[in-house]
């Protein structure tokens, strides 16, 4: 062994000493991982694809801490192709194009694919990932994209096209028990069956959160036990050593400020959440949502507001987007409120979920094609506007739904207003 090997090995060997917790109980092989039976048990079809060695392009999906980046390191140990990781986090175009070289030279040269490994491949912008299309359609590289986003909303069609979409779950409570007592063993440790609990209930499903906070309260334990108590602690440790990956805590307190009207905490938590690199886009999507269900038809502008915003984070960009986000986050947070819409969804979606659906009525079916009259399609429907009202006494729904009421409105901004309207226009009174 030469110099160079020792020291690589030695050097190795110390980083892997003190290496976070989270990253020494990484699993090594397929039978290792814990939880994903759905795609990593025998005879499921990734676990079949990666023993086979015949990976095609691939999207892992999944909330933080479902095991993504460990599935392509085992896939990495797996695989006789070449395997080049990247971050979409620090990575460019002339990085995808140089990797793509490389991957045609391997090919070219010895007959070996590529493996290309994406990381948090929802960051790259349309540009980056159409640069990455060709080589991915005539296979001189075989993708494998991790992302915590909707690929649908984050990924390019073309490329979602050319790829699986393979959905990551968040780990069982039964999963989450499996890994911490592997880790309690593996550092010399025991935690009181309360303290595991309370850790499992804290992390959502997140493994390498319920490692970092074990690791935490490990060593702040004051004995030999990890307590309830050491773990509590350990969590409000974390919120502050690892405030930048704290992105379920941060995202609710956001939703809270803007919900509970108050501009300048609506504001801080968009300022924290754009400091840590939140994806903008991801922080959009929030608002556009909150629009509906916070504000409502308290003030309709508002959902054209978050809409806004949002194509503007596509259109712009950061940093000058964050001016929009930011007037978005004024807007919501400083209209009245009103939650009747997700209420009087809700309420009619759970009408849907438990009574008998019910044939559509004769009035309101479809009458527009050859042979529907001879049906009684459309017999008796009334047309609105040949009233003069614009609006005719009749039914809408199966007959058992009639009666049914599910939007009730709220007392704030403009919806009683607009409520009063529609009233008096359907009863025929003056404007």
């Amino acid at each position: 062994m030469t110099d160079d090997d020792l020291f690589t090995a030695g050097l190795n060997e110390r980083l892997a000493a003190q290496a976070p917790l989270a990253a020494r109980m990484r699993p090594r092989t397929l039978d290792e991982i814990v939880g994903q039976r759905h795609l990593l048990a025998p005879g499921r079809p990734l676990r079949a694809l990666i023993d086979a060695d015949r990976l095609s392009s691939v999207i892992l999906w999944g909330p933080p801490g479902t095991g993504k980046t460990t599935l392509a390191q085992v896939i990495a140990g797996a695989t006789k192709k070449a395997f080049v990781p990247m971050s979409a986090v620090s990575a460019g175009v002339k990085d995808v194009r140089d990797t793509v070289s490389a991957a045609r030279r391997l090919l070219a040269e010895q007959g070996r694919g590529t493996i290309f490994f994406l990381d948090e491949v929802h960051r790259f912008n349309r540009a980056q990932q159409d640069a990455l299309l060709p080589s991915v359609e005539d296979g001189t590289l075989v993708l494998i994209g991790a992302t915590t986003e909707n690929p649908f909303f984050s990924v390019n069609s073309p490329l979602l096209s050319r790829s699986s979409l393979f959905r990551l779950e968040p780990l069982d409570d039964g999963e989450l028990t499996v890994i911490i007592e592997r880790a309690l063993d593996r550092e010399g440790a025991v935690a009181e069956p309360e303290a595991v609990a309370t850790l499992i209930g804290l992390v959502d499903g997140d493994a390498r959160a319920a490692l970092t906070t074990l690791e935490v309260a490990i060593a702040i334990s004051d004995g030999p036990t990890v307590t309830e108590d050491d773990v509590e602690a350990a969590r409000n440790a974390r919120a502050i050593r690892y405030e930048e990956d704290d992105h379920y805590d941060v995202i609710s307190a956001f939703i809270k400020s803007i919900r509970g009207s108050d501009v300048d905490a609506g504001l801080y938590w968009l300022g924290r959440m754009l400091a840590a690199g939140e994806d903008a886009r991801f922080i959009a999507r929030r608002l556009v949502i909150l629009a509906s269900e916070d504000v409502g038809m308290a003030d309709p502008t508002s959902l054209l507001i978050a809409d806004a915003a949002a194509r503007a984070v596509e259109f712009v960009g950061l940093p000058e987007a964050q001016l929009n986000l930011a007037q978005a986050v004024i807007h919501l947070a400083s209209a009245p409120k009103s939650n009747s819409v997700i209420a009087a969804l809700g309420s009619a979606q759970a009408d849907v979920a438990d009574l008998p659906a019910g044939q559509v009525p004769a009035h309101l079916r479809d009458a527009s094609y050859r042979g529907a009259a001879r049906l009684g399609h459309g017999k008796g429907y009334q047309y609105p506007h040949a009233d003069d009202r614009g609006w005719v006494e009749q039914d809408y729904r199966p007959p058992h739904l009639q009666g049914r009421t599910y939007y009730r409105p709220s007392q704030h901004g403009a919806e009683p207003e607009r409520v009063a309207r529609w009233l008096r226009e359907r009863n025929g009174g003056p404007e």
